[in-house]
C-alpha cells in the first residue's frame, strides 16, 4: 500500500478586511502581501479583500519537504481558500508569479471564480517555438539569468538587498536565507517550467491581463501577445510602470477588478 500524500500546508492569510464582493490577492516570488500596498485601499470600501502570503514566503510555511512546484503552490493555495469557506465567486489577482499560480488555479477552479486578474505576469514559452529571431534570443535571454540567479547566492541577495531599499514599497522584496529554497525552486521548478499559455486557453471566466511597458521582465512581450490572442483575455498595458504595482498600474487594476 502506498504512502499517503501529505496534506497541502494551511498559508498565512496577510489581510481579510472589508465587505462585499471577495477579492483574492496572491503575490510574486520573492515578495509578500506588501506587494498590494497601493491596491488595497481603492478596492477595501466596497470589496472584501483577503491576501494570502505564498507557501515559502511572507508569513506562510517554509514547505521544508515542498519542491516548489506550480502543483503544490496551486494545493497549498487551494486549501487555504477552501478553509476560508467563501459562499460567492471570487475575483482572483495574481501578481507575477503569483498570476501564474492563479491562471492554473482557475483551469480546475472555474466555479469558484468570478474573474481573474493577472498583473505583470511573466508569461514565457520555450525559445524554440519562436519564429522571430530576436525574441527567440530574448527568451533564451530570461532564462539564462534567472540560471544564473539560483546559481549564484551572494550576487542574487547582494542585488536584491539593494534594490529593496530603493522600493517605493516596503518589504516588497525579499531574498535571504529564510526563503533562498523557496525563491530558487519556484524559480526552476514554476517560472522557468510553466504551462501558463495551455493554462490560459483552458480557464473559462474573463481574464484580464495588466502590464508595465517598462517592465523588465517583459521587454520582449511574446508571451503577452499570445495571450491576448486568447478568447476571453484582454490586455492593458500600463505607460510609465515597470513590475511593482504603483499608483498608476494600482489604478489600473482596480477598474479591472470593477
Amino acid at each position: 500500500m502506498g504512502l499517503l500524500k501529505p496534506r497541502a500546508p494551511l498559508l498565512h492569510v496577510a489581510a481579510d478586511l472589508g465587505a462585499g464582493p471577495v477579492v483574492v490577492l496572491i503575490h510574486g516570488i520573492a515578495s509578500s502581501s506588501a506587494t498590494f500596498e497601493k491596491l488595497v485601499p481603492l478596492i477595501d470600501k466596497t470589496h472584501r479583500v483577503i491576501a494570502i502570503d505564498l507557501l515559502g514566503f511572507g508569513g506562510s510555511p517554509s514547505g521544508a519537504e515542498s519542491s516548489f512546484t506550480i502543483e503544490e503552490h496551486v494545493a497549498a493555495f487551494a486549501h487555504t481558500v477552501n478553509s476560508l469557506k467563501l459562499k460567492e465567486p471570487f475575483t482572483l489577482v495574481g501578481h507575477s508569479m503569483g498570476g501564474l499560480i492563479a491562471t492554473r488555479y482557475a483551469t480546475t477552479n472555474s466555479r469558484r471564480l468570478r474573474k481573474l486578474v493577472l498583473v505583470s505576469p511573466p508569461i514565457y514559452v520555450s525559445p524554440s517555438a519562436l519564429g522571430d529571431p530576436v525574441e527567440r534570443a530574448a527568451m533564451g535571454l530570461y532564462l539564462r539569468a534567472y540560471e544564473y540567479l539560483r546559481q549564484n547566492k551572494s550576487f542574487t541577495m547582494r542585488n536584491a538587498a539593494m534594490l529593496a531599499k530603493i522600493s517605493p514599497i516596503k518589504n516588497v522584496l525579499e531574498v535571504s536565507e529564510r526563503n533562498w529554497r523557496a525563491f530558487t525552486l519556484s524559480l526552476q521548478n514554476l517560472i522557468e517550467s510553466q504551462t501558463t499559455i495551455s493554462d490560459l486557453a483552458k480557464v473559462k471566466v474573463p481574464v484580464e491581463i495588466a502590464y508595465g511597458r517598462l517592465d523588465p521582465f517583459l521587454m520582449h512581450d511574446a508571451g503577452l501577445r499570445i495571450a491576448g490572442q486568447l478568447r476571453g483575455v484582454r490586455l492593458h498595458k500600463v505607460e510609465a510602470n515597470d513590475h511593482i504595482i504603483r499608483n498608476r498600474m494600482a489604478r489600473v487594476v482596480a477598474t479591472c477588478i470593477g
